[in-house]
């Protein structure tokens, strides 16, 4: 774990111009800064980034946050990746906190694969491009096979020389130790002398979500036929081939923007796409997705589209594994590419126009293809084809989030017309596997919770800014509030005291949770509490920066405010205009007493009821006498307000 020095000076040298200036071309525009928004497709800017408060904000797409979250958002880094990154950019040296020896030789293990790793992508390139050998096959074989020399330097792939040991001498010679150049996959050791595990191949580095390479895909160019076509890295500390898709460092942003991720078997296939300038494309490497790979995907978009050959292999390709992805929420396309074509010489043949037109106009429905597949399978056999009627079920009873009901009803009439059987039939046997399933599920989360405890991982968040707009007035007061205590807290108040001394002394107490209805404000106000109490001096920096995306996303909405003076007001009108910064005391009073004004409101309603409620001339005197006090108490508040009261 990173150590909380090391987050704060990260968090005290960021700024956000700078880095979200890096993605995104920025100009000034009064105190902000504006820019055409890097999440989705506009030609009129709308994205916003303000250094005052240190968020971004889209107005098109809603989009927002802070300069963590948008790495997290924009290059899908996790928060440790991010502060990784930052602490990079910024030069501070990152100090980890005590871990246990065992954790420490993993994480050492894991730091030298990538340096190995980042050497053979190197050696591999430079032999590919400058040297006689690799210019004479490796080159122009990509080159015979349509592929660019600047798409080959992107995806920086190599070539390693027929030799029997050129990269492990030069490893060796570089003294990288032999036992991690086996670990890697790179070097064997054969006859007592280490070789290299992919002479005369094609190298395709493959990367992770934060550009570093984690593994190779080697690919023969001899015709062998005892030879694999293609070798891969065996699994070790860096590379787990189920949470990897080959492409999805290069296709992350056309991924997000898209609201599509297109994904294929090969490398090949993804490199062409790029080429052609389709980029939201990652490969599976021919294998059955897994559950880790399509969280992958989930992070970028809900919609996945499947594009394989058009043979029975093909098909049966796309079909393995999919379960999983409706129970993950996607919405699963297919596509099969006609006449014997792969994506990769479909895209050369036809074009990227005719390609993405192509792709566009042939998506099948996961579901109701595969029942179309399996029904022409199943013949006239009545038999296969009751067999069919339970597997249709079983993957329907997959899309059971509550937001997808819609979906697995629309579903379950579509297959019941296909299958030529009762509706009411077929909901009953999905409905029988969702038990079978919740049951199953039951039973697996109480033997767990009975032998461990469960640390949830955090996920990046996600401000789901259009709720503001429809937030009531009341809420927004109570926004307001927290506001005016995050940027102004530390402010003097009266002489020796602060602003949230004043604060904390008008809702000390019970009186929080009868002044303030949302649970997460009053969770954030008692956090800055306690921090102030203990003689620290939050700001709006230490909650935008919190390491709990909950509470960090809560106060960039909090502190995501709207309205701020143009700085054409200084042409218009002589003399200083009182910004926020000046009028404080009167934004905090009046935030204040508009929750107080609301709890007496409120105490009153409750008292007219009890008084409606009792039939004793006594007992309605003392709640006419509270009526009375309570009303004194509002006049006297709104008073101090300034406003008026209707009766």
């Amino acid at each position: 774990m990173i150590s909380p020095n090391t987050i704060q000076q990260i968090l005290s040298r960021i700024d956000i111009i700078e880095i979200v200036g890096g993605f995104v071309k920025l100009k000034k525009r009064g105190t902000n800064y504006l820019g055409l928004c890097p999440f989705h497709n506009e030609k009129s800017p709308s994205f916003i980034v303000s250094p005052a408060k240190e968020i971004y904000k889209c107005f098109g797409c809603g989009r927002s946050g802070n300069s963590i979250g948008f790495l997290m958002e924009h290059e899908k880094y996790t928060y440790v990746e991010a502060l990784r990154w930052l602490a990079q950019r910024y030069n501070v040296e990152v100090e980890e906190t005590e871990i246990s020896p065992e954790q420490k030789l993993q994480q050492q293990t894991a730091e030298s694969l990538f340096i190995i790793n980042n050497f053979a992508q190197q050696f591999f390139s430079n032999h590919l491009l400058n040297t006689e050998e690799g210019q004479d096959i490796g080159l122009s074989y990509l080159k015979q096979r349509g592929f660019r020399e600047e798409i080959i330097k992107k995806f920086q792939i190599g070539f390693n020389p027929e030799a029997r040991d050129s990269f492990a001498k030069a490893a060796i010679e570089a003294q990288y130790n032999i036992d991690l150049l086996q670990k890697s996959g790179l070097v064997a050791i054969r006859e007592e002398r280490p070789v290299d595990n992919y002479r005369g191949r094609i190298i395709f580095p493959i990367h992770n979500q934060s550009g570093k390479v984690v593994g190779f895909g080697a690919r023969i160019l001899k015709t062998n036929d005892k030879a694999p076509k293609y070798i891969n890295t065996p699994e070790n500390d860096i590379y787990v081939k189920s949470k990897i898709l080959y492409g999805s460092y290069f296709a992350r942003q056309a991924i997000d923007k898209a609201d599509e991720c297109l994904l294929v078997e090969g490398y090949t296939d993804v490199v062409s796409l790029h080429q052609a300038g389709i980029e939201n494309v990652v490969a599976s490497g021919g294998t059955s997705l897994t559950p880790d790979q399509l969280r992958l995907v989930k992070k970028y978009t809900n919609n996945l589209t499947i594009i394989y050959d058009g043979d029975s292999a093909g098909i049966k390709a796309a079909l393995r594994g999919l379960d999983l992805a409706l129970e993950e929420g996607l919405n699963v396309k297919l596509v099969l590419i006609p006449d014997k074509e792969d994506p990769d010489s479909y895209v050369n043949k036809v074009g990227a126009a005719d390609f993405s037109a192509f792709i566009a106009a042939n998506k099948k429905d996961f579901i109701l293809f595969q029942l179309a597949v399996s029904l022409k399978d199943a013949g006239t056999d009545s038999v296969k084809k009751s067999v069919v009627v339970n597997q249709v079920a079983e993957t329907i009873s997959k899309v059971n989030k509550a937001e997808d009901f819609t979906r697995q009803q629309d579903y379950i009439k579509q297959s019941a017309e296909l299958l030529k059987i009762e509706e009411s039939g077929l909901h009953a046997l999905v409905n029988k596997f969702i038990r079978e399933k919740i049951t199953k599920e039951e039973g697996r989360v109480n033997r767990k919770e009975a032998s461990d405890n469960f640390t949830a991982v955090p996920q990046p968040f996600e401000i789901e800014d259009d709720a503001i707009s429809l937030l009531n007035k009341d809420e927004l007061q109570e926004r307001a509030m927290v506001r005016s205590l995050l940027e102004f807290g530390l402010k003097e108040w009266e002489q020796q005291q602060r602003v949230a001394d004043y604060i904390f002394t008008e809702i000390e107490g019970n009186q929080l949770e009868e002044m303030i209805d949302n649970k997460s404000l009053i969770e954030l106000i008692k956090t800055y509490k306690t921090w102030y109490d203990a003689g620290l001096e939050p700001n709006p920096k230490t909650f935008l920066y919190h390491e709990d995306f909950t509470m960090s996303a809560l106060a960039v909405s909090v502190m995501d405010y709207p309205y701020e003076i143009s700085p054409n007001w200084k042409n218009i009108f002589e003399g200083k205009i009182a910004t926020r910064e000046d009028l404080y005391k009167e934004e905090v009073f009046s935030t204040l007493n508009y929750l107080k004004l609301r709890k007496i409101k409120r105490m009153m309603d409750e008292n007219q009821r009890d008084l409606e409620k009792e039939t004793t001339p006594e007992d309605q005197m003392v709640f006419l006498q509270i009526h009375q006090h309570l009303k004194k108490m509002e006049i006297e508040l709104t008073k101090q307000l300034g406003t008026v009261i209707f009766r």
